[in-house]
């Protein structure tokens, strides 16, 4: 058995003994796992939806790494193809560095450092991404957005100002994902289907659609008039009645449908699985319920493992689970009919697995610590949660069914040098895209959730570009795809794949979107001079060590 992977069993066993409230096995009802029908080979999707990261902030100048002495080295395999990411003068006379509204944080991008990993969180709210963007001209990140150091000390010179929102990783310090890139699929042309931050990055990927507030808590600074009598999100609030909501914040309720609506509907196993969901385990340091928390030995910051406004389903009455409470048994994970109602604890999908439960569709929300937000956490710690769900699955029999998608809810702020296409406009006092009260110009219109909403406001999208990768034996082997795709696009494709293209409706940009479908092959010939992936579903592995992000 490989090392990685032998330290990650010892770590499951841990995770079992968390999980050992749950009640006796039973079979959940329904199909078993595996047996419903899909469209393509695929019948078990794992969406790793991660925190706060721009695709250049990652992949600007994938596949070409620094190197330097005493960090892992990644070197690109003869014909990997380059993305659409900092070369020439956007990293020698980047527009940034020229605006003088910049001010002291006017910088052209710089690579930070492996030992840089800990980095100050950039502002990523709806209006100053938009503000950045200053109507594509994308020269305002450091006036609009930036935020200065940690990293505390220089050089380089721009992490002690504004300029530090400039700043990017290499295959030095991403080396996983760079790894997983160059074996499978990686999307160069992403974004987040609106602006805004967490909460709304979420509820796109599970509903296309932000409009429909239907009750809200504590202040208005999150919402905006959606036209028609609604209201859109468009910024962080937590789902009222969660037991770990903040009494002191803005909370919201959504009404219409998101995707796991439509699953538990059509009786396909499901669920969303989050770091700290179970708030009957007392961590090491003590804690327990919903202050379970846990400190990064990378960034020295103590972050609470379940953070609400992270948990898009329980902003709807149809998917939540207010009160955390426990599936009534590992066989009953994913199932309808259980009182957990498909919101589960992250040691909760491993458990499912290895007991043969392997949910059809599972999305996966790292602890705080590990779920690459900066300020609190880092690439580093990201990559060991993204590396050991990776290689426990590969061990997995149903691997050769299964495929992984890495995500990202928000850019953070964090520069990128690419806009996307506008599609749908919008008008809202909080928008500033293209002028103030603006975003973008043209006539395509999504509705609202009501009925009586027929250009919803507050969902100026596409938003900033973000990184992409499928992980799969059926991916395309280091493949770039260049579709123009946004976080809705991975609901598309679970739509298309076991919903008979049912879609979700009411104004969402499901209905919009290109699917993900492309970064696979599903017929033909496929490039596996590597041995990796092959369009008759080879079991294609990858195994990488979580520390460094290398091959074992």
């Amino acid at each position: 058995m490989l090392r990685g992977v032998r330290i990650f069993v010892v770590s499951l066993a841990m995770l079992f003994i968390a999980s050992s409230l749950l009640g006796p096995a039973k079979a959940g009802p329904g199909n078993p796992p595996g047996e419903f029908p899909t469209a393509t080979p695929i019948q078990h999707l794992v969406v790793i939806f991660q925190e706060n990261i721009s695709f250049d902030h990652y992949f600007a100048t994938y596949p070409n790494a620094l190197n330097p002495s005493g960090e892992p080295p990644f070197y690109a395999a003869p014909g990997t193809p380059t993305v659409d990411g900092l070369s020439g003068g956007l990293l020698t006379s980047n527009p940034n560095d020229l605006n003088p509204n910049n001010g002291g944080g006017a910088a052209n991008p710089f690579r930070l450092d492996r030992s840089q990993a800990y980095t100050a969180d950039q502002d990523h709210d709806y209006e100053p991404e938009q503000m950045a963007f200053d109507a594509g001209l994308m020269d305002l990140f450091p006036a609009s957005v930036g935020s200065a150091g940690p990293p505390p000390d220089a050089p380089p010179l721009p992490v002690t100002t504004t300029g530090l929102t400039m700043g990017y990783f290499d295959g030095n310090t991403v080396t996983a994902l760079w790894n997983y890139a160059q074996h499978f699929a990686l999307n160069d042309n992403s974004y987040g289907t609106t602006f805004g931050p967490s909460s709304p990055g979420a509820i796109n990927l599970i509903a296309g659609q932000t409009n429909g507030v239907s009750a809200s808590r504590n202040g208005s600074s999150v919402l905006v008039d959606g036209g028609g009598g609604s209201q859109t999100l468009i910024s962080d609030a937590d789902p009222i009645g969660d037991l770990c909501s903040s009494p002191t914040k803005a909370q919201v309720s959504m009404a219409g449908n998101n995707i796991g609506t439509l699953l538990s509907n059509a009786g396909i196993t499901w669920g969303w699985f989050e770091g700290g969901f179970n708030l009957n385990i007392v961590n090491s340091n003590g804690t327990s319920g919903c202050n379970r928390s846990t400190t990064s030995a990378v960034t020295n910051v103590t972050e609470t493992d379940y953070i609400p406004h992270h948990e898009p389903f329980q902003y709807y009455s149809s998917t939540q689970n207010l009160t955390h409470a426990r599936p009534s048994s590992v066989l009953a994970i994913g199932h309808n009919g259980d009182g957990a109602n498909h919101q589960y604890d992250i040691n909760d999908f491993f458990a499912a697995v290895s007991a043969g439960n392997f949910p059809a569709v599972s999305f996966l929300k790292a602890p705080g610590y590990e779920d690459s937000h900066a300020g609190y956490s880092d690439p580093l710690d990201e990559q060991t949660f993204i590396v050991q769900v990776i290689n426990f699955l590969e061990q997995q029999p149903e691997w050769k069914s299964t495929a992984v998608v890495i995500n990202y809810d928000d850019s953070d702020g964090w520069y990128d040098h690419q806009m996307g296409p506008i599609m749908n406009q919008s008008t809202s006092a909080d928008d500033a895209l293209t002028g103030a009260g603006a975003c973008g110009n043209g006539d395509t219109a999504l509705p609202g959730v009501s009925s009586g909403v027929t250009h919803a406001q507050g969902r100026c999208g596409y938003g900033p570009r973000l990184p992409l990768l499928v992980v799969s034996s059926w991916a395309r082997h280091n493949f770039v795809d260049h579709t123009v795709t946004s976080q809705t696009s991975i609901i598309h494709f679970i739509e298309d794949n076991w919903l008979k293209s049912q879609r979700i409706g009411q104004g969402s940009f499901d209905a919009i979107t290109n699917s993900i479908s492309n970064m696979f092959d599903f017929g033909g010939a496929n490039n596996n001079d590597q041995g990796f992936g092959s369009a008759q579903g080879n079991n294609s592995k990858l195994f990488l060590d979580p520390s460094t992000g290398e091959p074992q």
